[in-house]
């Protein structure tokens, strides 16, 4: 999407009377949250539909397609009779990506019976949706809705192809468009904020899968009529759809409207990060119009270019992304363009520039500092506790090159070890230092008391019995610090206590930086204690 259609999410008058529409003080969309029920009989299902009503659900999507032994007439009447809310029904055949696989005339007949029965919403496929009509002969109950939907499981077409799906649906009786397709990058997803945004009737319009997410909850702000949120996570009638749980307490859904700005973590993978919990939360403590949202992104100049409206205002930065942020960057700031990768990007909302700063240095070194000064009982008077220090660094990325830089400010000794030693000495070279090569390390102790900080994502989710180097290498240590948060308590860092060393986690280095990260994306001051606090329960 090139900004001049970008920008139009914004200023669509769709888009505007959205704001109009939501219902109450409290709600800043009118986009409902359905959660998907699927279970072997109606019996379980009611007991399902019960709780997500009370998970804060807004309708029901009844999967007939899960039911085992279904008998129509009377599991649709006391599915409908004790539902605590509005209810869709689906009857998906497995041609669509759904378990019936029987015959098409009971499975029409099973819906239209349903939407006589009273049911709020049917859901039927577009492929047999002039089908469905004629059997209907124009008897449809005024209180039905007819979501007419297209599943396509391979791809996200183009902007021209999506309308004119859209004008299909329309054509085939739809009260409301339903388009479900499959991301393969993010970029794909803006087509269908597109779409949505200027559509005139009612849509759903979501991107299955990973690097979908972002449709199930910005959709919100783009006018989207509904999304799906589950009961537990994994269980799921879609790849790629969030928890109720989820879209309600981690992203603030209700809150979400078409002025809201947009942030993220941009990485591969990114689904451990933890920065949602923590901005999220920050944000609406301080009031302000946001949202963080994971950002699954394969190549960031791309997702860039294609989310360039000033509504996506700043983004996170992390593996394996730092160093070509720096690149996408209209402006760098001198310790970001020192260091060669940029943690923190800032979209200014005047002109749409973007800014790179780097916060991990910041971050890393005040926290290691802490721990020397602890271990050491010296106060802040003195200068670094760094100073003199050697200092070896695991990894020569962006965050490598980070603690390098912050480290060697400070006056310490920097070596750089990394699995290829050209990589390591590269570093070396541009920061003044020593590189060896990670095999080497295993016999690398010049002298005792050093301090070593692993910057790699060795020994992070799901990996978590991989350590960068062996316990026996790590007596030479007085500090050791893992920018791996998840876990918070590595391989590493557990061998590292038990050999004597002075600990210090990456969830204090991943604090350090969020305070200077929020501060640049809301322009008011970090809420420090609550960010202490929000991590603290990790």
């Amino acid at each position: 999407m090139d900004s001049a259609s970008n920008d139009l999410l914004v200023s669509s008058p769709s888009a505007a009377a959205v704001v109009g529409m939501a219902s109450g003080g409290a709600r800043k969309n009118p986009t409902l949250i359905c959660t998907p029920i699927m279970a072997d009989s109606a019996d379980r299902m009611v007991i399902l539909m019960a709780e997500a009503k009370s998970m804060g659900a807004d309708l029901v999507e009844i999967r007939l397609d899960s039911l085992k032994d279904f008998n129509p007439n009377s599991d649709i009447k006391t599915l409908i009779l004790h539902s605590p809310l509005p209810t869709l029904f689906t009857y998906r055949p497995m041609w669509e990506g759904g378990q019936y696989k029987g015959d098409e005339k009971p499975r029409l007949d099973a819906l239209r019976l349903a939407m006589e029965l009273g049911a709020d919403y049917i859901d039927i496929e577009l492929k047999v949706a002039l089908e469905f009509n004629e059997l209907l002969r124009g008897n449809k109950p005024g209180k039905c809705k007819l979501i007419v939907s297209s599943h396509n499981y391979e791809n996200t077409p183009s902007v021209e192809e999506l309308g004119n799906l859209v004008a299909r649906i329309q054509a085939a009786g739809a009260d409301i468009v339903k388009i479900a397709t499959t991301a393969l990058d993010i970029s794909d997803v803006a087509r269908i904020f597109q779409i949505t945004v200027h559509s005139q009737v009612p849509i759903i319009g979501l991107v299955m899968g990973e690097r979908g997410l972002i449709s199930r909850i910005l959709c919100a702000k783009f006018g989207g009529y509904l999304t799906f949120g589950t009961l537990e996570s994994g269980v799921v009638s879609a790849p790629g759809q969030p928890t109720i749980k989820d879209l309600l307490d981690l992203y603030n859904f209700r809150q979400i409207g078409p002025d809201t700005k947009v942030f993220g973590i941009i990485g591969k993978p990114v689904g451990h990060s933890k920065s949602p919990v923590l901005y999220n939360e920050a944000f609406k403590s301080v009031g302000f119009n946001g949202v963080y949202v994971h950002l699954l992104v394969d190549d960031i100049a791309r997702f860039l270019q294609t989310y360039s409206s000033t509504d996506f205002a700043g983004f996170s930065c992390t593996i394996p992304h730092k160093e070509d942020a720096v690149k996408c960057c209209d402006e760098v700031h001198p310790v970001a363009k020192s260091i060669g990768a940029a943690n923190c990007i800032i979209r200014r909302q005047n002109d749409g520039k973007l800014f790179g700063y780097n916060t991990d240095y910041v971050g890393a070194i005040s926290a290691i500092e802490d721990g020397l000064r602890a271990s050491q009982n010296v106060s802040n008077t003195v200068g670094s506790p760094l100073a003199g220090k050697l200092f070896i660094v695991i990894g020569a990325g962006g965050a490598g090159k980070a603690l390098a830089y912050g480290a060697k400010e400070k006056g310490a000794r920097v070596v750089i070890a990394n699995r290829t030693y050209e990589r390591a000495k590269v570093l070396a070279d541009i920061i003044g230092g020593d590189a060896i090569s990670l095999a080497d390390l295993e016999n690398f102790h010049p002298e005792d008391g050093m301090i070593l900080a692993n910057t790699t994502s060795i020994g992070m989710q799901p990996k978590v019995d991989e350590t960068p180097v062996s316990k026996n290498a790590l007596r030479s240590y007085s500090l050791v610090f893992d920018a791996v948060y998840t876990p918070k308590i590595t391989r590493l860092l557990r061998e590292a206590e038990e050999s004597g060393a002075k600990i210090v986690t990456g969830l204090e280095m991943f604090i350090g930086q969020a305070y200077e990260q929020f501060e640049r994306f809301t322009e008011l001051p970090a809420p420090k204690e609550l960010f202490q606090k929000i991590m603290s329960k990790y």
